[in-house]
């Protein structure tokens, strides 16, 4: 027969005066036990190795606070105004989302609603679900039950590996005024990104190479962002480069109204946040020539100038002569070309510089994933 507790009374006082369930033992919800939550609960002693049922339910906001993270196994929401936790909940088995919330503060991903290893979840939607930051636990692949207090906006994880630890949260705010954050400049970016969805980001870390899947609907608002569902990819701002960088794409489905997108493999702790994009054609915003350099001293042309490198800080310039000797190399190149090698090889004559004549160069742009060959005409 299973055995039920539902928590009607004052079993503990607080000192605002509400009620609470205060936990300084060792609470334990054993096989098919069940126990109904309709006050708050300040857990201030073991509460885990739980194989029952811990159900919230009423109308009333409820709370969990405390020293401890509560562990339970599994877990029914049923009620109209949520749960808000001030400490972490970690679930070890099901969560039931029927109505209402778990809400997390948004200021503090430190305290979570945690799926541990064989976590599951079912029944989310619009009215139910992670209002705040959720965390997985000992998974590789997970599905994080977040959105704000209108939507269910989920972040889909496909990891190369276990993730210790996942954590994810959904904002529906434009990252250049966050309310948690220091802005996010969507200006501040690579021309390779035509623009930076100002509507909606989510925020996750882990440190395990990862793709992301995220979903947009007609409130993404994606028609302002651009006119070609096929240049939608997913975003990051860069915490090394303080800036926006695109995250690539692997697939794409759907229209400017409602689609997906799934993201090439990335490192989610690089990342402050993740949000929409457009990316721009590479032939639509840069383009490289030949170029010309004269190192007299007369001031013109003396070193070989590429303006379009600052676009592109982390960069790499090889120069070969005709016949494939490479002659000059440089790692973020800055202007230090003026015509003598760098090289230790066969050049002739080092400090008389370089023959003139007709040389080429790659250029590799890093920050843009682009790549470019020319000409460069060395004249004495």
């Amino acid at each position: 027969m299973k055995t039920s507790l539902h928590i009607l009374l004052i079993l503990g006082l607080v000192a605002n005066g509400q009620t609470a369930l205060y936990n300084s033992g060792n609470l334990r919800i054993h096989q098919e036990g069940q126990i109904g939550f309709h006050t708050n609960l300040i857990n201030d002693g073991p509460f885990d190795e739980n194989v029952g049922l811990a159900g919230f339910y009423g109308t009333d906001l409820l709370t969990v606070s405390g020293a401890l993270t509560p562990i339970l196994y599994d877990v029914e929401l049923l009620n109209d105004s949520g749960v808000f936790l001030n400490t972490s909940l970690a679930v070890a088995n099901n969560t039931s989302f029927m109505v209402g919330e778990i809400i997390t503060p948004r200021t503090n991903s430190a305290i979570h609603y945690n799926f541990l290893q064989n976590a599951i979840y079912a029944g989310e939607n619009n009215l139910s679900k992670v209002e705040g930051y959720a965390m997985v636990t000992g998974q590789q692949n997970f599905t994080f039950p977040v959105g704000d207090i209108a939507q269910y906006r989920p972040l889909v994880i496909n990891s190369n590996g276990i993730n210790n630890l996942a954590l994810c949260a959904y904002f529906f705010e434009d990252p250049n005024n966050p309310s948690t954050f220091t802005g996010f400049n969507t200006a501040i970016k690579p021309r390779s990104i035509f623009g930076i969805s100002t509507t909606e980001f989510w925020r996750l870390e882990g440190s395990v190479l990862s793709r992301v899947t995220l979903s947009w609907n007609v409130r993404s608002n994606l028609a302002a962002l651009t006119a070609d569902v096929n240049s939608i990819t997913i975003m990051g701002w860069s915490k090394s480069a303080s800036q926006w960088v695109n995250l690539g794409r692997e697939s794409l489905a759907g229209d400017l109204s409602q689609g997906i997108v799934s993201s090439a493999p990335f490192v989610p702790d690089d990342y402050e946040i993740l949000t929409f994009g457009s990316a721009a054609e590479a032939e639509e915003f840069l383009t490289l020539d030949n170029f010309y350099l004269s190192p007299n001293g007369d001031g013109v042309n003396d070193f070989l100038e590429i303006a379009e490198l600052e676009q592109s800080p982390n960069n790499l310039v090889e120069i070969y002569d005709r016949r494939g000797l490479k002659i000059f190399e440089k790692v973020n190149y800055v202007n230090e070309f003026t015509g003598i090698s760098n090289m230790d090889n066969l050049v002739l004559n080092r400090e008389i510089g370089l023959p003139e004549g007709l040389y080429y160069y790659i250029i590799s742009m890093y920050d843009l994933e682009l790549e470019f060959q020319g000409f460069l005409f060395l004249e004495r």
